[in-house]
C-alpha cells in the first residue's frame, strides 16, 4: 500500500465534521492535504505493486468504495476481516519483514534525517537514492534516455518519494507504497508518480527543477498494536483501519515525521488522520477504540537539487569521466 507524505497548510483539528468536506468515502476530501509531511491511503497502484497513497490519509485519483483499501494486517487477532474492537490478549505481531542485511552507502551526515535507526542495523537508504530520483526526473523533463541501472541496493522495501520545492520547502508532491518492491523499479516508478501524478499538483516542469528538494523514505519495522495510543510521536508513523459512518473500510497513513512537525499529540495525530480518511461524524473516545493501528519507523533522506548537482560532479570526477551533466549518463 502506498502513502504519501507533507501538507500545503496547517491544518485545524476538531473532533466535530469539518464544514463543508464532501460526502462519500474520503476520496475527495483528502485529495488536498493541509497538513506538512502527511500521507493518506489510496488507490491500485501501477505495476501492480499495490495500493498507493499520497499523503493525506485519503484515497488517490478520486477513487472510492472498498476496492480502494488496505488489506487488513496479519497477526493482530488473526482472521482475515477487519475488527472494529481490539482481539483480546492482541501481542504486538510484525506485519511487514524487510531486508535484514542490506548494503548500500552510508547516507551523508549533513543530508541524513532518519526517523529511526533500529539496533546497530546500517541504515539503508542514501544519498545515491536521491539522486536517482532526480536523474529520474531529470531525464523524463528532457526527453532523454531513462538513467541505466544504479549501484544501491536492490532490496525490497515500502516507500516513499517526497518533493519539496523553493526556500520554505513547499510541498510538491510525495506518493509512495506500502508495499514492499525492489528499490530500483520502486524509485523509478515513484519519482515519476509523485512529481507527475499528484492529485493536488500540477505536473512538474523543467523550471521548477533548480528549487525542488527530493526525499527518500524507506518503510521498517510494521507493528500491529492493540491500543491506539501506543506509539511514540515522532519516532512512529501510523497507519489506521477504520470502518465510516456508511460501513465502508477506510484506511490511512502519517509518516513518523508528520505529528511531530505539526506539534500534535496522540489524540490529535489520530482525529486528523480519521478526517483525511474520509470519516465525517464527530469522533469519540470510544470510535478510537475501534481502530486497528499499525505503528511502523522510516529511513529518511533529503537532497537538494544543488546538492544533487555537487554529487553528480564529484561522482564525474571519481570516475574520470569529464563530460559536463545531463546526469542520466551516471551509471555507465
Amino acid at each position: 500500500m502506498a502513502a504519501g507524505c507533507c501538507g500545503v497548510k496547517k491544518q485545524k483539528l476538531s473532533s466535530s465534521p469539518p464544514s463543508g468536506s464532501g460526502g462519500g468515502g474520503g476520496a475527495s476530501s483528502s485529495s488536498h492535504c493541509s497538513g506538512e509531511s502527511q500521507c493518506r491511503a489510496g488507490e491500485l497502484g501501477l505495476g501492480g505493486a499495490g495500493p498507493r497513497l499520497n499523503g493525506l490519509g485519503g484515497l488517490t485519483g478520486g477513487g472510492s468504495g472498498s476496492g480502494c483499501t488496505v488489506s487488513p494486517p496479519q497477526g493482530c487477532g488473526g482472521g482475515g476481516g477487519i475488527s472494529l474492537s481490539p482481539p483480546p490478549g492482541c501481542g504486538v505481531g510484525t506485519l511487514l519483514s524487510t531486508p535484514a542485511a542490506a548494503t548500500s552507502c552510508s547516507p551523508s551526515s549533513s543530508s541524513a534525517a532518519s526517523s529511526s535507526s533500529p539496533g546497530s542495523r546500517k541504515m539503508v537508504v542514501s544519498a545515491e537514492m536521491c539522486c536517482f530520483c532526480f536523474d529520474v526526473l531529470y531525464c523524463h523533463l528532457y526527453g532523454y534516455q531513462q538513467p541505466r541501472t544504479p549501484r544501491f541496493t536492490n532490496e525490497p522495501y515500502p516507500l516513499f518519494v517526497t518533493w519539496k520545492i523553493g526556500r520554505d520547502k513547499r510541498l510538491r508532491g510525495c506518493i509512495g507504497t506500502f508495499s514492499a518492491m525492489n528499490l530500483h523499479s520502486g524509485l523509478r516508478e515513484y519519482t515519476l508518480t509523485s512529481a507527475l501524478k499528484d492529485s493536488r499538483f500540477p505536473p512538474m516542469t523543467r523550471d521548477e527543477l533548480p528549487r525542488l528538494f527530493c526525499s527518500v523514505s524507506l518503510l521498517t519495522n510494521f507493528e500491529d498494536v492493540c491500543d491506539y495510543l501506543d506509539w511514540e510521536v515522532g519516532v512512529h508513523g501510523i497507519r489506521i483501519e477504520f470502518i465510516n459512518e456508511k460501513g465502508s473500510k477506510r484506511t490511512a497513513t502519517y509518516l513518523p515525521e508528520v505529528a511531530k512537525e505539526q506539534g500534535w499529540d496522540h489524540i490529535q495525530t489520530i482525529d486528523s488522520l480519521l478526517r483525511k480518511g474520509g470519516y465525517k461524524a464527530p469522533i469519540t473516545n470510544e470510535f478510537r477504540k475501534t481502530i486497528k493501528l499499525t505503528r511502523y519507523r522510516s529511513e529518511k533522506m533529503t537532497l537538494s537539487y544543488a546538492e544533487y548537482l555537487a554529487h553528480r560532479q564529484h561522482h564525474h570526477f571519481q570516475n574520470g569521466i569529464g563530460h559536463p551533466l545531463p546526469p542520466y549518463n551516471h551509471y555507465s
